[in-house]
């Protein structure tokens, strides 16, 4: 932000009467005299009436206006000086990316912005909200994240033309009345977007969607045979951060981007993605890195509105997932976004998983040894230099579809437990998930109860 310096500097010239003294005829000098000083009075009107009509102003050079014998005092501002704010950039874009979507371009002024720390809940398109803003005021709980857009659309009441000519507006809260809401009770409001799995999006607009080398959209296996957005799409950008923005205009304090992937599993068409000829695309990662860039720029630089982005848990502990989804868990921390949210949720281990070199044959079973053992793993991301701040998100539901004696009840303790494997690793922020916004009450404190 600039810096406002006042330099207010008074300027006096003062005219010099002169007047002859005649020694030799008194009377001739007096009426000299009154002669002189009737013309000064009337020249001194003309002047002062000239300069009262004129609208002046200070120059940055420090020169003042001025009139022959006129004592005029000017005020001269000298310019506000601008302390300049630069966002480093701690990743490069290839060849290829440059090739593809140009050189990032930075935002003018950048506005710096303040990190607050969260501990968040999940409340979906604002369920529950009174209660869980009462569950807020008696805990350490600051934040909340609700839907401002999901997979089937935007969920509050939006005016951006491409949702509307869609028809993927569903209108389900006013988003503006809900921040006020959470405002009133000292309550953060973080914006969650679903970016690229929008099938109907997808399908409606078919160069938006990942389609095969004939141009037909594709529908993959894992994704309940849905279509996807293809995340190498500018144009897939750019309506994401138009949501955002508008968000933003209604009151939300910062925005989270979820689904911020490829899409998992094959396309049941039995034909592959197609983004380009071989050797011209880049890679995966860079796609969703340079997306996140994007969003840094036009949202946290431009706007002085943080940014943050969900990943799965399992590309803290995998490379080949990450490198899959396009989200590599050593560099999308560096895209200059706030904060990264990786989602460890037990329930989502498989039985008999290994994490540092230890088995867990029921990972349900045991929320504090996993969350801490993922964190332990991913740790070397957070220490680079410029990473963003990781605020893992918390399983605070009860996972009963893994099967009997896999499984446990997510209750208060199960999820502090989570909270303080996460205070062990180094950290201190958090969002609990639950899909129905439901909580057990409790402080969430931790180590602190």
């Amino acid at each position: 932000m600039p810096i406002m310096i006042n330099d207010n500097r008074k300027y006096d010239t003062s005219g010099l009467n002169r007047t002859r003294h005649n020694k030799g005829n008194i009377a001739l000098l007096q009426k000299v005299f009154v002669m002189l000083s009737l013309t000064a009075v009337v020249l001194g009107l003309v002047l002062l009436g000239s300069a009262l009509g004129k609208k002046r102003s200070a120059t940055v050079t420090g020169e003042s206006e001025g009139s022959g014998a006129a004592s005029i005092v000017g005020t001269i501002s000298t310019p506000t000086p601008t302390v300049a704010y630069t966002v480093p950039e701690y990743l490069t874009d290839s060849d290829t990316a440059v090739a593809m979507w140009g050189e990032l371009t930075p935002a003018q002024d950048p506005i710096p912005y303040e990190h607050v720390p969260v501990q968040g809940l999940y409340i979906g398109a604002a369920f529950n909200l009174q209660n869980n803003l009462d569950l807020a005021s008696s805990s350490t709980i600051n934040s909340v994240v609700i839907d401002l857009k999901e997979a089937e659309g935007v969920l509050y009441n939006s005016s951006i033309p491409l949702a509307l000519q869609t028809s993927t507006v569903a209108s389900n809260y006013d988003l503006s009345s809900v921040c006020e809401q959470c405002h009133a009770s000292g309550v953060r409001v973080i914006g969650r977007i679903v970016c690229f799995k929008d099938p109907r999006l997808a399908e409606a607009s078919p160069d938006r969607a990942i389609c095969d080398s004939t141009g037909s959209v594709l529908h993959f296996s894992s994704e309940g045979e849905q279509a996807f957005l293809n995340p190498y799409n500018p144009d897939n950008w750019e309506y994401l951060i138009d949501i955002a923005k508008e968000a933003i205009s209604m009151g939300v304090d910062e925005i989270q981007f979820d689904y911020v992937r490829f899409p998992t599993g094959s396309a049941v068409e039995g034909t592959t993605p197609y983004f380009g000829i071989d050797g011209t695309v880049p890679e995966r990662y860079e796609a969703i890195n340079r997306f996140i860039r994007t969003a840094r720029v036009a949202i946290q630089d431009t706007m002085g509105i943080p940014i943050s982005c969900d990943v799965f848990g399992i590309v803290v502990t995998s490379d080949l997932d990450g490198s899959n989804l396009g989200q590599d868990w050593m560099t999308v921390g560096l895209a200059g976004e706030d904060s990264v949210c990786p989602m460890i949720y037990p329930s989502h281990y498989a039985l008999g998983t290994m994490i540092g070199g230890i088995t867990y044959d029921k990972p349900d079973l045991e929320p504090y040894a996993i969350m801490n053992s993922v964190l332990a793993q991913g740790s070397s991301a957070w220490y680079q230099d410029g990473y963003a701040t990781v605020r893992p998100y918390v399983q605070a539901f009860t996972a009963s579809y893994i099967g009997e004696g896999n499984y446990m009840e997510y209750d208060y303790n199960a999820i502090n437990d989570q909270i303080r494997a996460i205070q062990d690793a180094g950290l201190s922020e958090y969002i609990l998930w639950n899909a129905g916004g439901v909580y057990p009450a409790g402080n969430y404190g931790g180590n602190n109860g």
